[in-house]
């Protein structure tokens, strides 16, 4: 790698890629989270350059400068225009987590994510409007006031993931509770970004309100009709969220999810 501008011999422990099954971006953010991780680059200093980057691993500056973005907006690194990237202070807390997935969730990956959740969560709203009790019911009111409370504040989402978890609990089967606590764990990084991009919680909550008004009702349909509308709107969120990134540009030429 060239050393020019001083921080060539920062990013020494990164080395070429052996191109493999994985997309390249994954490749590339897996490899420059963990070589952030290793503790050779420190919270809030500036990284290599893209060029000093991409020869280190052996791909093209596009490459790389996708991957830089992504990491960008998962809040990891901030990219300053004109200035260069620094490793963000708080950024290594989202490192484990990053790392812990194997790979970047690429667009593919998080629409297809998006997609099955959707279908999930629809049935698991029908089967809760059956089968609730009334701790379940009091537990979600308990959350939807919690939402209230925390709108527009980072516990928000930690309230709105413990929603959805609630209402698969209230449906009583554990095979579909599991598979959408093990998407949402995966998800969950998208989730916040685009709540956050959003610049207001009123309208999920209020969405969330009219799923938990259909289960306290009893009525199945009613739940599903809800959640398929909440679940499109939280789409829609995430959707304008990828639209920010230019490595997720090819997000937005696919399809809707049918309602």
């Amino acid at each position: 790698m060239n050393s020019d501008n001083g921080n060539g011999a920062a990013a020494s422990g990164l080395a070429p890629l052996a191109i493999h099954r994985e997309s390249l971006s994954a490749q590339i953010i897996k490899a420059l989270t963990e070589y952030f991780f290793s503790g050779s680059v420190q919270a809030g200093s500036k990284l290599p350059s893209e060029r000093q980057l991409a020869d280190s691993l052996g791909v093209s500056r596009g490459a790389v400068r996708d991957a830089i973005q992504s990491l960008g907006l998962l809040g990891v690194v901030d990219i300053r225009q004109g200035d260069g990237t620094y490793l963000r202070a708080g950024g290594s807390d989202l490192l484990p987590r990053v790392i812990e997935w194997g790979l970047f969730l690429g667009e593919r990956r998080v629409m297809d994510l998006v997609e099955a959740r959707q279908q999930l969560e629809i049935v698991v709203a029908g089967f809760a409007a059956r089968r609730r009790s009334d701790d379940d019911v009091a537990k979600l009111q308990s959350l939807v006031d919690a939402m209230d409370e925390e709108a527009n504040r980072p516990g928000f989402i930690d309230f709105d993931v413990d929603f959805h978890a609630a209402i698969a609990e209230a449906a009583g089967n554990m095979a579909l509770r599991d598979t959408l606590a093990g998407i949402t764990s995966l998800i969950r990084l998208w989730m916040t970004r685009s709540i956050e991009a959003a610049g207001e919680t009123e309208s999920s909550n209020a969405e969330h309100k009219a799923i938990l008004k259909a289960i306290v009702a009893g009525d199945s349909r009613a739940a599903q009709s809800a959640m398929r509308r909440h679940m499109k709107c939280a789409e829609q969120r995430l959707r304008r969220t990828l639209g920010n990134n230019p490595s997720m540009s090819t997000t937005r030429d696919r399809p809707p999810v049918a309602s």
